[in-house]
């Protein structure tokens, strides 16, 4: 493993779930972080907690991107850009497609990723062992009914991320997807589907789910491991999800 000393990170998303596990695991290890999501309670709160700066901010918004990068400079700069925000709107099939589910996911999950890399861009390439982390989903590899809209926009997440890697390998930045399977957080599949019971129901019987934890411990190993090492993709499933399509519910 690589030295933690110094090492430094912006983490999107950090207001709860996988992101904010992210925070609180390399905060402990002993990383400075920069917390960034658009809810300034929890992050206020999330600093308090762990010594993570909090950033307000939407990843889409051109110039609150611009006051990051801006701030983090100042600061003395990073080494690793983990892009977590993103989600899920809606599992209407194609025929009853909400454009504004749509374009939302398409938006905060390729549209603020690729704006944070371009921004930081720059600084991982001057810093010479730069790091960019993009969590994209297994939905990104097979699609199922309900999912199109967010199967496509982690599909076009995972397909910039595979093209980042080609186009940065020669200035030395390390680019690591990681795909998660079925994670059970407190507002994924809430946020999805609108109700607490349809919420509830993707877990049902599942008796060890994936949680946010586990999937900060595999981001959190991949951007420690010397530089030369590059997992390029990670699929992390549960050991219930065999696949997508073959999960073992036992109650």
């Amino acid at each position: 493993m690589t030295s933690r000393k110094n090492r430094a990170a912006v983490v999107t998303g950090a207001s709860s779930g996988i992101g904010e596990a992210t925070v609180r695991r390399l905060t402990a290890d002993g990383w400075r972080v920069w917390a960034v999501a658009r809810r300034q309670d929890r992050l206020e709160q999330l600093g308090e907690e762990t010594g993570a700066v909090p950033v307000a901010l939407d990843i889409t918004d051109d110039d609150g991107v611009a006051r990051l990068v801006r701030d983090v400079t100042e600061a003395g700069g990073i080494d690793t850009l983990i892009n977590i925000a993103g989600g899920a709107r809606g599992a209407d099939w194609v025929a009853d497609a909400r454009i504004e589910d749509w374009e939302w996911m398409y938006g905060a999950n390729v549209i603020g990723s690729m704006k944070l890399i371009r921004a930081f861009l720059p600084m991982l390439r001057t810093h010479g062992e730069g790091t960019v982390v993009n969590l994209t989903s297994t939905a990104a590899l097979v699609a199922y009914e309900g999912g199109a809209g967010y199967n496509a926009a982690k599909a076009a997440q995972r397909a910039m991320t595979r093209a980042l890697r080609l186009e940065e390998v020669e200035n030395n930045v390390r680019v690591v997807e990681v795909l998660p399977g079925m994670v059970q957080t407190e507002e994924f599949a809430l946020n999805r589907l609108g109700n607490e019971e349809a919420a509830e129901k993707v877990y049902a019987g599942v008796e060890k789910p994936l949680t946010a934890a586990d999937v900060a411990d595999v981001i959190a190993y991949a951007v420690s491991v010397p530089h030369h090492v590059n997992l390029d993709e990670i699929v992390v499933r549960p050991l219930a999800q065999a696949a997508v399509h073959k999960v073992v519910r036992r109650r």
